[in-house]
């Protein structure tokens, strides 16, 4: 994109001011080199959502930004229904509640490489992956609507998983007001057999070894240290997720003509927030994340199975587990006053800072477990969310251009060198950045087929077996189309979001094994 059609409000943060129909500014949060690689859609897109009814302080783009359907990938909206505000399936996704579960193991690297081989069929063998991949569970009416109701509370009542997992993953695992019946029979039926499955595209489970702490304080906090084997699940709510998307767009369309919407862009299809269709969707969406949450649950236990049966010495309790793809009702304090709001974030991530009351309490000294995949030979990250007192010591706020000298500055005096076992300084929570909302990924630099005319699927998994990472997936021309190369610089994202002051960077892990979808 073009840096002149921005206003620049520091290195890492980029305006669109208001024009034509634009009800609030958009911003971008990315360093000059990322604004320059995105495509022009993300401008565009950014800037149509910024025209919806009932907008509230911004429209935003993460550092990992790239086109979507209807909001980009890394976009960020909130909407206040008593301002008319509404509720968008395309600010959603289609894969909904997509999220990155990750696990300890109590091991080190050199506990994994005899066994690695092993352990990399094994996983693949007890994972199933790949497009329309099904599983051994199948679900019946009743248990169907049961688990969209309870998500990851449910399936550990059937012995996927114990009362622990549920106080590290959000809402504890079970979205309420979840509406199974505004879940149409065929996204049921698509989900019937898919429990327990990774799916394909950009899903993955990963074995990966910690190489680098960046905080050491959080990263105790967080129960990680370098050398420690960790293992990443990224998924969500397969064929049911797609299908509810697909249906209530079709719905929203029909419902924004109704309601006098003008639409920028089809895509951008959405309803009232208080309309029948936009409780109808919220209702529909939020048993979709309880199926995604499900998901990753019992994917959790068949891991653990695998761990025990093959390093019986393993033990793989949960960090955390966070979605990024949703909607949900928030707090905020917006212009000194709380409001609460429909935070839309599609690939993005929520990053609550230290202190929030939804961080479970014994993470809640160090703020919100932020996770950031890789891509299969890049480095996958674990930040941590950010309150405003906080996010004021990021260096990009000290005049904009922060020269290294002043980031060392920041670093020494800030919270990266606090006392353990001693609570960071925070301020009274007030407005955050982006709704406290940070990246999720790399972010895509191409489209799947440019990067399968780019790479050749066994010359990608020979490549990355020289550097020691096993991948293994039912589908060599997924593995091109996933290519690290087909990514943006996962650390460079990383580093814009930290130095815009979304998260801060806790530990830096590197993949040892990859079931690939």
């Amino acid at each position: 994109m073009d840096t002149a059609l921005f206003k620049r409000r520091s290195d890492y943060e980029w305006e669109i001011e208001p024009h034509g129909p634009m009800r609030v500014p958009a911003i971008i949060y990315a360093d000059e080199a990322l604004i320059r690689a995105m495509d022009h859609k993300v401008y565009e897109q950014a800037v149509n959502v910024a025209t919806l009814p009932g907008i509230v302080k911004a429209s935003y783009a993460m550092p990992d930004a790239h086109w979507g359907y209807g909001f980009p990938i890394g976009g960020v909206a909130a909407f206040d229904p008593d301002e008319g505000g509404v509720v968008s399936a395309g600010g959603v996704g289609f894969d909904i509640s997509c999220g990155v579960r990750c696990l300890h193991t109590g091991l080190v690297k050199d506990d994994i490489l005899p066994v690695q081989k092993a352990l990399a069929d094994i996983l693949y063998h007890q994972i199933p992956a790949g497009l329309g991949s099904t599983g051994a569970i199948r679900l019946n009416t009743a248990e169907m609507d049961a688990m969209l109701t309870g998500g990851a509370k449910w399936a550990v009542e059937r012995g996927w998983g114990g009362e622990a997992d549920l106080d590290r993953i959000e809402e504890r695992g079970q979205m309420k007001h979840a509406k199974p019946g505004h879940v149409s029979e065929h996204a049921k039926k698509r989900q019937r057999d898919e429990m327990g499955t990774l799916g394909s595209g950009n899903h993955y489970l990963e074995v990966q070894h910690v190489t680098e702490i960046y905080d050491a304080r959080i990263a105790q906090g967080y129960g990680l240290k370098p050398g420690d084997v960790v293992i990443s699940i990224h998924c969500g709510s397969r064929g049911l997720g797609h299908q509810i998307g697909t249906e209530y767009l079709k719905k929203m369309v029909i419902a924004a003509g109704q309601y006098g919407i003008r639409l920028p862009d089809r895509e951008l299809a959405c309803a009232p927030i208080n309309s029948d269709v936009g409780q109808e969707y919220l209702g529909a969406m939020r048993a979709a994340i309880n199926c995604a949450l499900a998901n990753r649950q019992i994917l959790t236990h068949l891991v653990r199975q695998v761990f025990t049966d093959l390093v019986p010495k393993s033990r793989l309790p949960l960090l955390y587990d966070v979605s990024h793809n949703t909607c949900k009702v928030e707090k905020h304090v917006v212009d000194g006053k709380e409001r609460e709001l429909y935070i839309h974030r599609k690939g993005a991530t929520r990053a609550f800072g230290p202190n929030h009351p939804d961080v479970p309490a014994v993470l809640r000294p160090y703020g919100q477990p932020v996770l950031i995949g890789g891509s299969m030979g890049t480095g996958s990250y674990v930040l941590a969310g950010l309150n405003e007192g906080e996010a004021a010591d990021a260096p990009t706020l000290m005049g904009g251009r922060a020269s290294v000298a002043s980031r060392a500055t920041v670093s020494a005096r800030g919270p990266r060198t606090r006392v353990p076992g001693v609570p960071p300084i925070t301020s009274p929570i007030g407005e955050t950045r982006a709704f406290s909302s940070a990246c999720h990924g790399a972010g895509r630099a191409m489209s799947r087929h440019q990067a399968h005319r780019t790479w050749k699927g066994r010359e990608v998994i020979d490549e990355l077996a020289s550097r020691g990472i096993l991948i293994r997936s039912p589908s060599s021309r997924g593995v091109a189309e996933e290519a690290p190369g087909a990514y943006k610089d996962v650390s460079a994202v990383v580093d814009a979001a930290e130095h815009a002051g979304l998260a801060r960077k806790v530990a830096r892990m590197e993949p040892l094994v990859c079931v690939k979808g």
